[in-house]
């Protein structure tokens, strides 16, 4: 999708669909999702989101909420967040996440509706991240309020657990396989964030019709530059940052590699923003390799991630070597083509060939350390003036690709379109016999 194709329907007048996001991570919590609603809301859509309690990422309530707590507020945007009651997935147990997952089903499924009970909405919105079992809520929602039910897929399932390692036996793995393709069926359309997605996803969705629908960037990105705000730490010599999750599906053993290669290279550094499953491991790394020249300052707000990407010498994004992840566009790929800084791509498929195709870096195998430490080297060699062009490329093609406002505008044209034609009306409450058509 270019921005020539997502602008369609931009200025189009006339009817406000109403549309529920429905998501388990919201504001105060940091996802893309919180953007993408107040964007859904200035491209003339009525937004209103279903979640749980806050309590990513250190798995306790933000302060202000309550875990058994239930209810209803409106954001400045004028955004109405309904939330259910969500068990907090605390820190270190498995079975303490599943709990967490499965509790956002259960009290979605139950609670939801009758918070929702006044209400009427076009488009049941899924933004599926994983764990996509929370899209089990829209299939409820879709029979008690009669709504289309649009799944945006952002992770294969059950292909990504198995490669992450989080689930290994066949027989667990082809029931969760048995649920997804329940869930794709059960939905009115499937968006799915990277063009690679759509032969999986298609094979697997019945009559389901599937479309490709990239994830947006950013706006604070889009203002990241040489004046950006102090960063909240020292940023010296030929910095190479990552930021985001570090966790099993980062190949975090790649740049460890890379930078043991690259340990007598008196100015390079690898700084690594964030926290995750593989932060203690990072460590030990760092203290039994004697590695000066990796940096883990810990995990920042979001809001201050442009001030850090602004004075990177590139940007890092890496992924572990798999079919399914070489299908996978990071996220961060679009906040790093909108902060116009040079991007290393190290990882297979979509991801590397956006880079390309950008001209915004260099791109290089995944989990080939060699091929890692060699990029950097080709590019701390680059002119200034080099660098400068090719964060300029890369932000250019997010303005063509990735903008938030193109994307949400085309994202509400295709919900219109999607409710020309009313859901079956054996699936709408009673209550909506008696409403005026539209």
């Amino acid at each position: 999708m270019t921005l020539s194709n997502a602008s369609m329907g931009a200025s189009e007048p006339g009817r406000r669909p109403r549309v529920l996001i429905l998501s388990q991570y919201f504001w105060p919590e940091s996802f893309r999702i919180n953007e993408i609603a107040e964007s859904l809301q200035v491209a003339g859509c009525d937004v209103c989101v279903l979640t749980g309690q806050p309590n990513y990422p250190d798995g306790q309530v933000f302060p202000g909420f309550h875990a058994l707590g239930w209810g209803a507020s409106t954001l400045p945007s004028g955004i109405t967040v309904y939330r259910v009651p969500l068990l907090p997935r605390g820190r270190g147990s498995g079975l303490r996440l599943a709990l967490n997952y499965l509790s956002f089903v259960v009290f979605g499924s139950t609670v939801g509706p009758w918070l929702l009970r006044k209400r009427r909405f076009d488009v049941t919105f899924v933004y599926a991240i994983s764990p996509i079992l929370q899209s089990v809520v829209g299939v409820v929602l879709r029979r008690t309020h009669g709504a289309r039910l649009v799944t945006w897929v952002q992770d294969l399932w059950p292909q990504s657990l198995e490669v992450t390692g989080y689930l290994r036996n066949g027989t667990a793995l082809r029931v969760v396989s048995h649920v997804v393709r329940w869930i794709y069926r059960k939905s009115d359309l499937l968006l799915v964030q990277s063009e690679a997605f759509l032969p999986t996803v298609r094979n697997m969705s019945g009559g389901t019709p599937v479309e490709f629908c990239p994830n947006p960037g950013e706006r604070a990105f889009e203002s990241a530059g040489p004046l950006a705000t102090a960063a909240p730490f020292p940023i010296e010599g030929f910095s190479v940052v990552f930021a985001g999750n570090l966790g099993n599906a980062q190949s975090l053993h790649t740049i460890v590699e890379a930078a043991d290669r690259l340990r007598d290279v008196h100015d390079v550094r690898f700084v690594l923003v964030g926290s995750g499953a593989r932060s203690a491991w990072l460590e030990q790394q760092v203290l039994e390799r004697g590695l000066s020249n990796i940096v883990l300052p810990g995990r920042f707000p979001a809001e201050t991630m442009p001030a850090i990407f602004s004075r990177a010498s590139a940007l890092l994004v890496t992924l572990v070597r798999s079919e399914v992840m070489s299908q996978t566009i990071p996220s961060k790929v679009q906040a790093y083509l909108a902060a116009g800084r040079p991007i290393i791509a190290c990882l297979d498929g979509e991801g590397a060939r956006v880079v390309r195709d950008a001209g915004a870096g260099l791109a290089c195998p995944a989990e080939d350390a060699a091929a890692l430490a060699s990029a950097v080297l080709e590019l701390r060699a680059c002119s200034p003036e080099r660098l400068d062009a090719m964060g300029r490329a890369g932000r250019l093609y997010y303005e063509r690709h990735y903008h938030p406002d193109a994307l949400a505008s085309w994202l509400r044209a295709r919900f219109l379109e999607l409710t020309e034609t009313a859901p079956d009306p054996s699936l709408r409450p009673p209550v909506q016999k008696t409403e005026t058509t539209r």
